[in-house]
């Protein structure tokens, strides 16, 4: 455990909610235990849309589309459905007893002129990263599963651990040998005991401190240039940040994909606190998630410029504190709307939420 946090500089932004933007539809079978968790996108054509982790009994989950609909101040209000564009359909997709194409987390990158999506594969051995590509939100490909290289000086191999909270920078920045890159946030999880019996935790080389944080890893453009399938294949992997507050003092990991502002990339994240039951993977009762936010480096993201001391945004109305996880304040995604910046958040109510951003 961290001893006494950094004195990080504030971050200058505040959120402020917005309005619940979509709830499950009744007597849909695939979102009879929620939507939540929503990536985002714009159309060639600059409509914007929603794409919610739909979760059908039996924690099964999909990702869905929804056409966002504003009221008449051009604030997101509503969602119109238009059907699932990302199922369980792979083996390593599934397991016996689960099945999940989870969480997902979409950039635009202009340099490849297409919308990347990580998402949490759910299958046999439990969460574990991957990528889909689309060039309209609709049609989605899979590269497939993430694989870390492995690194001599972690002593460890990254590929062995549950990994979720993935998001893609929008454009290419420099690794830490200065090589422009395309870099993924992340969130590896130590602990194999859900996986192996008695097995435990086993952490990195150099690291002290079990809780899951932030970390960013890398696959250079030349190499996906020549073969954009070599996108799954990161490397260079540094620890970005670990919980340093009260609010975030099991965990914290990333949400939306990085914005670019003029003091470096601003990245929203969640934090968590209380106290976890039993494994990661089971519901939890007595733990409680909010929105803050850092900014990192514009020329090395790997390190932390800023940072929220406080939530800007911790579970407060019904429909953030009540529900099959209690108080849940979750950011997923964020656009631009008519100037106006957005986070839209899963809620603990099984719903989606979303909130105004703006600069103090």
């Amino acid at each position: 455990m961290s001893s006494s946090p950094p004195a990080f500089p504030a971050v200058p932004f505040t959120l402020t909610r917005a309005g619940v933007i979509m709830v499950p539809q009744e007597g849909n079978d695939f979102e009879a235990a929620g939507v939540l968790n929503p990536a985002s996108g714009r159309t060639r054509e600059g409509e914007l849309y929603l794409l919610p982790r739909l979760v059908a009994a039996g924690n099964v989950s999909r990702v869905g589309l929804a056409k966002v609909v504003m009221n008449d101040d051009g604030v997101p209000a509503s969602v119109e459905r238009e059907g699932i564009v990302l199922a369980p359909d792979e083996g390593w997709e599934r397991g016996l007893q689960n099945a999940g194409t989870e969480d997902p987390r979409t950039t635009w990158v202009p340099a490849l002129d297409r919308h990347l999506m990580t998402y949490v594969a759910y299958g046999p051995l439990g969460p574990r990263l991957a990528f889909a590509w689309s060039e309209d939100l609709r049609s989605w490909h899979r590269l497939g599963p993430c694989f870390f290289e492995y690194q001599a000086d972690l002593s460890m191999d990254l590929n062995l651990f549950p990994n979720k909270d993935a998001v893609f920078f929008p454009e290419p920045v420099n690794d830490p040998d200065g090589v422009p890159s395309y870099a993924m946030l992340h969130r590896p999880m130590w602990d194999l005991g859900w996986v192996r019996d008695g097995e435990g935790e086993h952490l990195p080389a150099g690291l002290t401190d079990n809780r899951p944080g932030i970390w960013i890893s890398y696959v250079p453009v030349a190499e996906v240039e020549r073969d954009f399938r070599n996108l799954v294949h990161m490397s260079k992997h540094r620890l970005v940040a670990l919980s340093e507050f009260p609010f975030e003092e099991l965990k914290i990991g990333a949400g939306p994909a990085p914005i670019r502002i003029d003091e470096g990339w601003l990245l929203i994240h969640h934090g968590v606190s209380g106290e976890m039951e039993k494994s990661d993977f089971a519901l939890q009762q007595k733990v409680n998630y909010a929105a803050a936010a850092m900014i990192l480096d514009a020329n090395d993201p790997s390190k932390v410029v800023a940072r929220s001391a406080a939530p800007l945004l911790a579970p407060e109305t019904a429909d953030e504190k009540a529900g099959i996880v209690p108080n849940v304040v979750f950011p997923t995604a964020i656009e631009e709307v008519a100037g106006q910046l957005f986070v839209f958040y899963g809620m603990a109510d099984s719903k989606i939420g979303v909130a105004r951003l703006d600069r103090i």
